[in-house]
């Protein structure tokens, strides 16, 4: 066997050992298969057995792919793919050295979270005009499913929780809950990320949404003392998947242009309140971040909602304004201030 055949051999195995024993979707082992190929054909390129790649070599095709203007994430999937099947190839006793050890992919820029303009969030929680249509039944189901909707709406966007917190949230308090809704207090009890309990308040308006859920539920159970506060249409408890798709549909037939996911409703929530009372350490508590750097993200989108203000309304910002103006010179009239300034 040649080094050409025994190198595409290799990736073969590997690519059998990923699906097989590793169980990766489709998607991933397409994407393996894309990116180990491109090391081979590198490798060819220079002449250099698979097994022979050096760290250098390494360094300086992930710099190629850079300078080809790859984005920093998708270099990252690149040397991901490449680590894992050397990794594979160590723990198989094919090679001495690990050529990727201590090859780094380009930092990617942190972006920021993508928040809602106020209006756009408050069109969303007013939600689509609900239309009546078939037998009083399917009728009954629909005004049901837009009910849990709108209740699910109010909390992601009212109290800012994650989505696997508002589809861990029980009907009641209990020893094996992962969170409840306590009406008379006003009050949201919700286990996040790490185990870390904490009590987040519920509005008034999505009070009143759950009030409209709970006493329409039953119509979707089928099994009466399921403990889950959201359900789907089989009555039981409402899968990320289904909650997204929901979401979507809702914020479509609400007239919101942009595509709507849930965790853009707990920037919406965290970006609306800092931006009202500037208090970092209280929208920290109520995210249930743990560390205050993570919030602090926030304040980037407030700056951003300034600095467009800024630029629309005042007459020395926009560039260029003034620059070449002598003494005397009639001053620019400043435009009316953004319609939306959230963006």
């Amino acid at each position: 066997m040649d080094a050409t055949t025994d190198d595409l051999a290799l990736i073969a195995d590997y690519l059998t050992h990923v699906r097989v024993e590793k169980r990766l979707a489709a998607r991933t082992q397409a994407l393996y298969a894309a990116h180990l190929h491109d090391l081979y054909r590198r490798a060819q390129a220079e002449g250099t057995e698979l097994k022979a790649v050096t760290p250098s070599q390494a360094r300086h095709w992930v710099a190629q792919l850079h300078a080809a203007g790859r984005q920093p994430r998708g270099i990252a999937l690149v040397v991901s793919s490449w680590r894992g099947f050397y990794d594979w190839l160590g723990r198989t006793g094919g090679i001495d050295r690990h050529p990727l050890h201590g090859v780094r992919p380009p930092k990617a820029g942190k972006p920021l979270p993508k928040a809602l303009a106020v209006e756009d969030a408050l069109r969303l929680a007013h939600g689509p005009a609900q239309t009546a249509g078939g037998d009083r039944v399917t009728e009954a189901l629909a005004h049901a499913q837009r009910c849990g909707d709108r209740a699910m709406v109010e909390l992601l966007y009212g109290s800012g929780l994650r989505l696997g917190e508002l589809l861990g949230l029980d009907v009641q308090a209990g020893p094996h809950a992962r969170g409840w809704v306590d009406a008379q207090a006003g009050e949201a009890h919700v286990c996040g990320k790490g185990g870390k309990w904490r009590t987040v308040p519920v509005g008034g308006p999505a009070l009143a949404a759950l009030a409209d859920w709970l006493s329409v539920r039953a119509q979707l159970l089928r099994v009466p003392d399921e403990s889950a506060l959201f359900v789907g249409v089989r009555g039981e408890r409402l899968t990320p998947q289904v909650a997204r798709r929901r979401l979507a549909v809702w914020a479509a037939e609400a007239g919101v242009a942009v595509h709507v996911h849930p965790h853009m409703l707990r920037h919406s929530f965290a970006s609306h309140v800092l931006q009202s009372s500037g208090d970092l350490r209280g929208v920290q508590e109520l995210l249930g971040h743990g560390s205050i750097a993570s919030t602090q993200i926030y304040t980037r989108l407030d700056f951003q909602h300034l600095s467009r203000v800024y630029e629309a309304a005042h007459p020395r910002a926009r560039r260029g304004a003034g620059a070449t103006a002598g003494p005397g010179a009639a001053e620019p009239t400043p435009p009316a201030a953004a319609g939306n300034p959230d963006g």
